[in-house]
């Protein structure tokens, strides 16, 4: 696991876990971050505050985790999130 992330790599990681469609698993597969460790970093990134609300949202919300998800829904993000414009 890579312990040290470059500065654009810990804003895509914040990005990612405050994103409603990307699971956990998305940020595991590309960071090598498992969820006790998002969350542990997170911590450490975010003030107090902002760490709270974060964990509030997350916390048994379906799309966060892919076992959780409907049996149709296999992606990260919405298909219009990345689009140019």
């Amino acid at each position: 696991m890579k312990l040290k992330f470059s500065e654009s790599e810990q804003s895509r990681i914040i990005e990612m876990a405050w994103e409603d469609r990307t699971p956990f698993e998305a940020i595991k597969e590309q960071f090598g971050l498992p969820e006790k460790q998002v969350i542990q970093f997170m911590r450490h990134q975010l003030k107090p505050g902002s760490f709270r609300l974060w964990r509030k949202r997350v916390s048994g919300r379906n799309t966060k985790h892919r076992k959780l998800r409907p049996a149709g829904v296999n992606r990260g993000y919405c298909p219009t999130q990345y689009k140019p414009r």
